[in-house]
């Protein structure tokens, strides 16, 4: 098990996370509101889950990463409604009674696409169906939409089982599948939830020109790099299209929310996504 910052009141759980922008981003918004909160990284293997969570209990809130955002469930006194829902947490509020579970990636990725009016309620083509991809697929069926998921051949079972756990939740949900290979048509919005295109592979792109042509609106939730292969061809044609930093500080903004009772300014979120952006693209050139 590794702290960085064994003082900090607040943490990060994960496996690997040495380039972790999680300590930057929290810290900036203590600062916004005169704060002195510390945020640090706890890095620990999974037979060392149970050793970290004597750690972790005994700050005022933390956050979790890959690959312990459903592992750590069972040590929590209670999940909020979206953890439940997703089976999955990233956010945990130490309260008098007990450590309470919160899903805010889903807050990240819904204040994401709604902050460049984006529509969730008309034709979406996802791209991928796990980690993420899961969670957004869930709210878009949530919010109307006619929903296609594309996936590859060895994620058929995955695929299959989250549309099956979509209609359990919205019998009335409209749902295809399709292999990624053969995806075509017109969509209103088109989302990246698969690793494709994230560094070091920059160069690839999901789908195909042809179809990229026939979208409107583009959401990726890749940040690194700062704008993927598909959000420059998006962008090339005067679209919308948004890349996953806004999600990453919007996710830790909901934590803020949660634990402090913070709110902040579209001027201040906007602010710190533009400092991740710029470390981003500095770190990778």
């Amino acid at each position: 098990m590794n702290l960085t910052n064994p003082s900090a009141n607040y943490q990060l759980l994960g496996k690997s996370l040495p380039h972790s922008l999680s300590p930057y981003i929290h810290k900036r918004l203590f600062e916004i509101k005169g704060k002195c909160g510390d945020y640090g990284l706890l890095e620990c293997d999974e037979n060392e889950l149970s050793t970290a969570y004597d750690t972790l209990r005994k700050l005022n809130g933390y956050n979790i990463t890959i690959p312990y955002k459903c592992d750590i469930i069972p040590f929590l006194s209670s999940l909020d409604k979206s953890a439940s829902l997703y089976g999955a947490v990233n956010c945990v509020d130490n309260t008098e009674n007990g450590a309470v579970g919160y899903n805010t990636d889903c807050d990240g990725f819904l204040l994401s696409v709604k902050s460049k009016g984006m529509p969730l309620d008309k034709k979406v083509l996802l791209i991928g169906c796990g980690g993420v991809g899961r969670m957004i697929a869930i709210e878009c069926a949530k919010h109307g939409a006619d929903l296609t998921i594309a996936y590859i051949e060895q994620a058929a079972d995955a695929a299959t089982k989250l549309k099956e756990d979509i209609l359990s939740l919205f019998p009335n949900a409209a749902v295809t599948l399709t292999l990624t290979s053969e995806v075509s048509g017109s969509y209103d919005l088109l989302i990246n939830g698969s690793p494709v295109g994230m560094y070091p592979h920059a160069d690839a792109c999901p789908v195909s020109d042809e179809l990229i042509n026939n979208c409107a609106y583009c959401f990726d939730v890749i940040y690194n790099p700062v704008e993927t292969e598909l959000v420059k061809k998006f962008k090339a044609q005067g679209k919308v299209a948004l890349g996953g930093a806004a999600m990453l500080v919007y996710q830790a903004v909901k934590a803020h929310e949660i634990w402090d009772g913070d709110f902040y300014t579209t001027e201040e979120v906007d602010a710190i996504i533009s400092e991740v952006e710029a470390i981003v693209t500095e770190s990778y050139k």
